[in-house]
C-alpha cells in the first residue's frame, strides 16, 4: 500500500472525519479545534499538490523539506501533497531541500520557500515574507480541488527521509490486518512517527486526533469527547 492508495481510501467516504486537531500552544492559536472530513482533507491535499506542481514543477526526484510542528493538521496535508506529486519528503536537512515548507520566516533554504501560517483562518502571513517566498495563506485557496499528477513515483523511489533513514513508497505504509474506524490520538512528538501513524490509521479507514502541546488537565476529557484511543504511532 502506498500514500496514493491511502488517499483513494480516504476519499471513499467523503463525510467521514479524517483529522481532528486541537491547539493548546500559548499564543493566538490557543483553543483552536479543527475537524476535517475526508472531502475537505482531500481538497487541502489537492490544492497543496497543485501548488507544488504548478509553481515549482515538483515531481519524482524533487525533495521537499517539511519544517512544521509535528502534531499539526497542516503538516499532514503538506506531507500528503508531497507524496501526491511523487516527491521525497525529508525531515532531515530541510533547508537543503529543493522546496522548503516552513512556518518560520527566519528559515532560509537553498531552494524555493513556502511560508505557512498555522492559524486556521489566516488569509495572509502576519510576518514579512522572505525574498522570493510564497505565502501559503494568501495563495493556496486559488488552486484547484482536483489534482492530476504529471508523473507517478516508482515503488522503489524514496518517499520519506527521517533520522538518516530512507523509506521507499513501497514500505511507507503498513498494510492493515482489518478495517478499524476508530479515532486514534497520536501521542508522539516525532514528526516521522506522526506521519507514519496517520498513514497507518487512514489505511485502516480510521481517523486521526492531534493535539499540539496538549494540556494535561484537559487531555482525558478530550479523548472521551472525541472517542479517541491513545497510540504511539
Amino acid at each position: 500500500m502506498t500514500p496514493a492508495d491511502v488517499l483513494a481510501l480516504i476519499r471513499q467516504d467523503e463525510t467521514a472525519p479524517r483529522v481532528t486537531f486541537y491547539d493548546d500552544t500559548p499564543g493566538q492559536t490557543r483553543g483552536e479545534r479543527i475537524e476535517l472530513s475526508a472531502k475537505v482533507f482531500a481538497n487541502w491535499i489537492a490544492k497543496a499538490a497543485n501548488l507544488l506542481q504548478d509553481e515549482f514543477e515538483a515531481a519524482p526526484g524533487t525533495t521537499i523539506g517539511l519544517d512544521l510542528p509535528p502534531q499539526h493538521w497542516r503538516t499532514l496535508y503538506w506531507a500528503m501533497a508531497g507524496w501526491a506529486v511523487g516527491a521525497t519528503v525529508t525531515l532531515d536537512g530541510v533547508t537543503n531541500a529543493d522546496i522548503l515548507v516552513t512556518d518560520d520566516p527566519s528559515r532560509a533554504g537553498t531552494g524555493d520557500l513556502i511560508l505557512v501560517t498555522l492559524a486556521a483562518l489566516a488569509r495572509m502571513s502576519p510576518n514579512p515574507l522572505p525574498s522570493g517566498a510564497l505565502d501559503e495563506a494568501a495563495e493556496l485557496s486559488t488552486y484547484a480541488d482536483h489534482f492530476d499528477a504529471w508523473a507517478s513515483p516508482e515503488d522503489s523511489d524514496t518517499a520519506l527521509i527521517a533520522g538518516g533513514i530512507r523509506t521507499t513508497y513501497r514500505d511507507l505504509v503498513s498494510v492493515p490486518a482489518a478495517r478499524d474506524r476508530r479515532r486514534r490520538y497520536l501521542n508522539v512528538v516525532d514528526a516521522a512517527a506522526v506521519l507514519r501513524g496517520a498513514l497507518d490509521t487512514w489505511a485502516a479507514d480510521g481517523s486521526v486526533l492531534l493535539i499540539r502541546d496538549p494540556d494535561a488537565m484537559m487531555l482525558d476529557r478530550r479523548l472521551q469527547i472525541e472517542g479517541a484511543t491513545p497510540t504511539v504511532g
